[in-house]
């Protein structure tokens, strides 16, 4: 049987491992896709369309290896960052993104109000 504290002390060494892992996500634009990665390797990436005022996200994906751990929001923040930084309105064709920014509504902001009914976000 086990302890629910050896329980405990097992989560938290998993826990200890995933924050050792050094994570980092780079604009591909050859590839219309932004890449998270973990330990120097690709993990996930989200894809978008590029247009002078705009940045459609069609899909993110996360590896198996890599699911439940975070990176996906590491990912979603950073790209949404970027997109802030460039004066760019924001079009969340994927779910995951759209689930994001509906988690942060400090995001909310960069999906333009007109468009916020077609994604199913709040208006404000």
């Amino acid at each position: 049987m086990v302890h629910p504290a050896d329980v405990d002390r097992r989560a938290a060494g998993r826990r200890a491992r995933l924050r050792s892992v050094t994570t980092e996500v780079v604009d591909r634009p050859e590839r219309h896709r932004f890449e998270v990665l973990a330990d120097g390797k690709v993990a996930g990436y989200a894809d978008y369309q590029l247009s002078p005022d705009e940045i459609l996200f069609t899909h993110t994906e996360v590896d198996e290896a890599y699911e439940g751990k975070g990176l996906g929001s590491v990912l979603v923040r950073h790209a949404l960052d970027d997109a802030r930084e460039r004066g760019l309105a924001v079009l969340p064709m994927c779910p995951f993104v759209r689930g994001w920014i509906g988690k942060h509504e400090d995001y909310l902001d960069l999906v333009p109000a007109s468009s916020r009914a077609k994604y199913k976000l709040p208006a404000a």
